[in-house]
């Protein structure tokens, strides 16, 4: 079992920034997949970015703005958000795979590859 508990959403205007932080406990020694997800409201969850094993794979439209690091000692994934724009707006989730299996790329991007998720945390940007 893994648990996965987000925090640092909040309110920010349009150009400010966000980090948000995923503190994993229980079973992380397998977790060489993680990521983040977001979901705004009426639209299905989409991916953001995600470590897969030493790689780092990012969506589009977050690339050059939001970048995913990790501390292993403290079990801890973080996510910058810079130059943060409305559309940002959503939930952001994180997700882990607990699984000893290298997985392709393409399944990075998919929300069914991740077997444990967080709570979710709100993040809101006006202009």
């Amino acid at each position: 079992q893994v648990q996965l508990v987000e925090s640092g959403g909040g309110l920010v205007q349009a150009g400010g920034s966000l980090r948000l932080s995923c503190a994993a406990s229980g079973r992380t020694f397998s977790t060489n997949t993680m990521g983040w997800f977001r979901q705004a409201p009426g639209k299905e969850r989409e991916f953001v970015a995600a470590f897969n094993w030493g790689n780092t794979n990012y969506e589009n439209s977050v690339k050059g703005r939001f970048t995913i690091s990790r501390d292993n000692a403290k079990s801890t994934m973080y996510l910058q958000m810079n130059s943060l724009k409305p559309e940002d707006t959503a939930i952001y989730y994180c997700a882990a795979r607990d699984s000893p299996h290298r997985i392709i790329t393409s399944m990075v991007f998919r929300a069914t590859s991740y077997n444990y998720w967080g709570q979710g945390t709100q993040v809101t940007v006006f202009s």
